[in-house]
């Protein structure tokens, strides 16, 4: 296996960069740069030098022995000053040794994933880790990387191993020393593993909104506020705002964190009837994202008017341009800030309740694989609750949904997943 090399900080000038190399030629390439290593996860100060001897820099050395680093192999980073012209010298000079070459995206992260230093949901944690915007974000990448989702997997794994033998005992060596009926145990053990699954699927939407962000639209009639209501949480001129009614066409939307939860903000179109065709279309567009929005803030000319959506749980209804001599009771103005600060906290409070039940499954593809195993668990089960059950269809719809954990944290099926993994990664990860 080739010896790769990478930036392993970020690109430009900085105080430290740091340089990663790894693979079977990594120590010998690295002694050929600084002289003598330092022990195995203890740092050094050591010249850096080019291949006729020349200084590059001085900075720190840590050598990762075989099996004790990130990758699982002979690992050497080298932590130097964060000079755009120290960091390419020093790459020259790595890159004009033979079997050593410049790393894929991602590619030492691909390597610690086969050597079993991290399984398929945790490098999938970690380029979510990097990605991380918000607190809540954070932490949730964290719990998984940490190997939480891995764990509970191997946990419903084993035991539907173990029911799966107490099977295949009854089918191959009937005629031997077997318990005569394991059905008692191999059921609880189906419905156990199931109730489980469940849970975790159950928490899912709100662990991919955590991951992804929550949506929060903000709709109404036309020439209602809702522009100069988005800018003024945005704190910037983020849509065009004028008196005349149907200005916004399209849908706009900002980025904020409201109490460590990643928020999208959508100004929509006014709604209302038109025979503009441009309107009509941002009308169209409005109701799609508002239909499809986490939470709505739907503003009203007075809470005697019918809204222009139906509300549903959780969603704010608010008077639009108190400012104007409105309600200010239960109004909002993006204008004088009236209500502002109110909105966002009962915006925040309803965002928290729904994050709250957040499980581990953080992806379309964590949900699959375990609706998958989920559905053969059920066949199993309706197999083993019939008068003459077949224990060689119950095993195979075991077999089927350890396959599904199997996909799930990558002991099988993982090549058509991971190239899109590793293309949000750096050079240096």
């Amino acid at each position: 296996m080739d010896t790769i090399f990478a930036l392993a900080s970020a690109q430009g000038k900085a105080g430290v960069a740091v340089i990663r190399i790894s693979g079977p030629q990594s120590f010998e390439t690295a002694r050929e740069l600084v002289g003598t290593l330092p022990q195995s996860h203890r740092a050094g100060l050591r010249d850096i030098t080019d291949r006729q001897g020349r200084l590059l820099d001085t900075g720190l050395v840590i050598a990762f022995d075989d099996g004790r680093s990130f990758t699982g192999e002979p690992t050497v980073e080298f932590q130097l000053h964060g000079s755009v012209a120290v960091v390419m010298a020093v790459l020259d000079v790595l890159a004009s040794f033979p079997d050593v070459r410049t790393a894929e995206p991602g590619e030492f992260t691909r390597r610690a994933l086969a050597k079993n230093r991290l399984d398929l949901t945790q490098v999938e944690a970690l380029a979510d880790l990097i990605d991380a915007d918000t607190e809540s974000q954070r932490l949730q990448a964290q719990r998984i990387l940490s190997g939480a989702l891995g764990k509970i997997t191997e946990t419903w794994r084993k035991n539907l191993i173990r029911a799966a033998a107490l099977l295949e005992a009854t089918i191959d060596f009937a005629d031997e020393d077997v318990p005569e009926d394991v059905s008692p145990e191999v059921l609880s053990l189906i419905d156990n593993t199931l109730v489980s699954i469940r849970k975790e699927l159950e928490g899912s939407g709100a662990a991919e909104r955590i991951r992804q962000g929550f949506e929060v639209a903000i709709v109404g009639p036309p020439n209602i506020g809702k522009s100069t209501l988005l800018n003024a949480l945005a704190g910037r001129e983020a849509a065009i705002t004028s008196e005349i009614a149907g200005t916004t066409r399209d849908v706009i939307e900002v980025q904020m964190n409201l109490g460590g939860l990643a928020v999208t903000l959508l100004d929509t179109a006014g709604l209302r009837e038109t025979t503009d065709i441009v309107e009509k279309m941002g009308v169209e567009r409005a109701l799609s994202r508002a239909e499809t929005a986490d939470l709505r803030v739907i503003l009203v000319q007075d809470l005697d008017n019918s809204p222009s959506v139906l509300p549903r749980e959780g969603d704010l209804v608010r008077v639009g341009k108190c400012d104007n001599g409105g309600d200010t009771v239960n109004g909002v103005s993006g204008i004088t800030g009236n209500g502002l600060d109110q909105m966002i906290r009962d915006i925040t409070d309803v965002l928290k309740v729904r994050a709250s039940g957040a499980g581990l499954v953080t992806r379309s593809r964590h949900r699959q694989a375990l609706s998958t195993g989920v559905a053969a668990l059920v066949e199993a089960q309706r197999e083993l609750c019939n008068d003459n059950p077949r224990s060689e269809l119950v095993a195979e719809e075991i077999r089927r949904c350890i396959r599904g954990l199997d996909i799930l944290v990558g002991r099988i099926g993982i090549e058509t997943v991971l190239d899109e993994i590793f293309s949000s990664f750096c050079l240096g990860k």
